[in-house]
């Protein structure tokens, strides 16, 4: 397909998987290849992820992606390479203080992000500090208070980590106060379950909105976009593109979706364990 100028790839599940070593917490050299090959032919391609930039920065090394990326689930729209921020969305200081300090007080693990680093309180490390440091790839900086230290920071994500389903609910239900200021959703990494990472971000912010942000930037229409994911949430950003494709790991909402765009326009891959990322490129003829 020709007229693809753009791709929007989600990583978890689909660049990265849950094999150490193999496909985690890098993408197989076979993947990096076929992506750095791509964009040097001119095809622009954005990760789309609710890690931190620095979190992926090895990535967008490694494939040469020289162009902005959706982070921190939208609330960051960024290019490393050329240390461009073109988008920045910050928590209210003192909404974010609040939130932190209901953290710390119901003993929820709680971090903050900045644009290029991210925070702890002093004394709260464990084994849920080690396991998200192999994803972010990244360390942590201590703070003496974490809630009241954080107004001198701008704040574009707080991540309470649940440490399973039931966890999960408990953490869910004590944000329920704040569920009209901001924006609150879940996600997982295969590689350390049964950890749930909660994404909380200014009202507003969204994969969806930083698709939009992407779009505006590059001045390419989703007419000329695909976009890629594994998960039922992916849909709110692949829905805009005219082409989408989900992984074979993907959910079956995600994939009975994306085949309803039409045999020319929606396509499933194989697993990422399989690079099934491959799949979905020769099908779309794209490098």
């Amino acid at each position: 397909m020709t007229d693809i100028k753009w791709i929007i790839l989600d990583i978890d599940g689909v660049i990265v998987g849950d094999k150490i070593g193999f496909n985690s917490p890098d993408p197989h050299p076979i993947i990096i290849e076929r992506l750095r090959k791509l964009h040097k032919s001119g095809v622009g391609i954005s990760l789309c992820t609710a890690k931190p930039h620095f979190a992926i920065r090895k990535i967008i090394n490694d494939a040469n992606l020289n162009n902005i990326h959706i982070t921190d689930g939208g609330g960051v729209i960024v290019d490393p390479i050329d240390k461009i921020v073109a988008k920045k969305r910050i928590i209210d200081t003192h909404l974010a203080q609040d939130v932190l300090q209901m953290c710390l007080d119901n003993n929820v693990y709680v971090e903050f992000y900045t644009v290029d680093d991210y925070f702890i309180q002093d004394g709260k490390e464990s084994s849920i500090t080690k396991d998200h440091r192999h994803i972010l790839q990244q360390e942590p900086r201590l703070l003496k208070s974490l809630s009241v230290d954080s107004v001198n920071f701008e704040i574009t994500k707080i991540i309470p980590i649940a440490v399973d389903e039931q966890d999960k609910k408990r953490v869910t239900d004590l944000f329920q106060t704040f569920a009209k200021d901001l924006e609150f959703s879940w996600s997982i990494h295969p590689a350390v379950l049964p950890l749930q990472f909660g994404i909380v971000t200014a009202s507003g912010v969204s994969k969806r909105q930083g698709s939009i942000d992407i779009s505006e930037n590059s001045a390419v229409a989703f007419e000329n976009m695909l976009a890629v994911g594994d998960g039922t949430n992916d849909w709110q950003f692949i829905e805009l593109c005219k082409y989408g494709a989900a992984m074979g790991n993907g959910s079956y909402e995600l994939k009975k979706l994306v085949l309803a765009k039409g045999k020319e326009c929606g396509f499933v891959g194989g697993s990422v364990n399989e690079h099934g990322l491959i799949d979905i490129f020769d099908h779309f003829e794209l490098g």
